[in-house]
């Protein structure tokens, strides 16, 4: 059965030139069928050189709106419009010009996981590749930041500039709850393990890695780390299907096995099918909305070759 489904996608992507893009945290069967796997940023400048008509985009919502705001002549498909990402849900359009007007000379950085309203008030936007590196090069001393406060922590570790998480407390529910003892716990089940977490983690988890990086700087640290045979990863655990994959001769271990992202698990081989077949969920993004977020994507793309 899977096997036969598998196929009627193949046909519908030949018949429709259509690609499937999916972030590192998808099923492992969603991964399989994919061409292209990566983070935020991998699948942005992925949707951007495509000649593809049709892009089925098996990520959360944020995601997609990017795909679409990058591309106004594709036709953006999420196979579930429920994958709705809680963090971006954190820091609505109103919110941000409240702290804009708290602060009216500071620059806005925004995570990548932000709604397109929001995105369309930016200055720039980041991801958790490049964060600390935009922060840098934005051009006031005090730099909006949001809505993670988790990575704005490990952007303020390479720069003086003050940094202002905007909503104060805003996280990632599937990265925050990797906590201290999680790490000690799987530390001393396999004391040899290097340590590699994400920059959404806590700040205590964070201080006590070997690596922090986005999920595919860990993808690329875990294959090309030399003399390191076993690896502890703090991030969704969907990550450790690619890093098994791309790495057998290594052996990895979820810090915690309760970091699973709901949302990013609402695609499935039966509904990317039918996102397929009938060209929807579409994803649009209001033009006006588009042509302001792209310009904070834009400026993070010049600064981030």
């Amino acid at each position: 059965m899977r096997e036969e489904l598998i196929e009627k996608i193949e046909q519908l992507k030949r018949k429709k030139n259509a690609i499937i893009l999916a972030h590192n945290y998808q099923r492992p069967e969603v991964q399989d069928i994919a061409e292209f796997i990566g983070d935020s940023l991998e699948l942005a400048r992925k949707a951007m050189a495509t000649s593809a008509d049709i892009i089925i985009f098996c990520g959360v919502d944020f995601m997609a709106e990017t795909a679409a705001i990058m591309n106004p002549d594709k036709k953006i498909v999420i196979p579930d419009v429920g994958a709705i990402c809680p963090m971006a849900q954190q820091l609505p359009a109103e919110d941000l010009l409240a702290a804009k007007r708290e602060h009216p000379d500071a620059e806005v950085v925004l995570y990548v996981n932000t709604l397109a309203e929001s995105k369309a008030i930016a200055d720039c936007i980041c991801t958790s590749a490049n964060a600390q590196e935009i922060v840098n090069a934005m051009d006031t001393p005090t730099v909006l930041f949001g809505p993670d406060r988790n990575l704005a922590y490990h952007a303020q570790k390479t720069t003086t500039k003050t940094i202002i998480p905007v909503p104060e407390h805003g996280l990632c529910p599937s990265h925050h709850q990797i906590v201290l003892n999680d790490l000690i716990t799987a530390k001393r089940a396999h004391p040899d393990a290097k340590v590699i977490v994400h920059p959404e983690c806590i700040p205590a988890v964070q201080d006590s890695a070997d690596y922090i990086a986005s999920t595919s700087g860990m993808v690329k640290i875990c294959k090309e780390a030399e003399a390191v045979d076993e690896l502890l990863i703090g991030t969704e655990i969907g990550l450790l299907h690619r890093l098994e994959k791309e790495a057998p001769e290594k052996r990895f271990y979820p810090i915690s096995t309760t970091a699973v992202c709901p949302q990013m698990k609402m695609h499935t081989l039966e509904n990317i099918e039918a996102a397929l077949e009938n060209e929807k969920p579409e994803v649009v993004v209001p033009s006006e909305t588009a042509r302001k977020a792209r310009k904070a994507i834009e400026r993070m793309l010049e600064i981030s070759h």
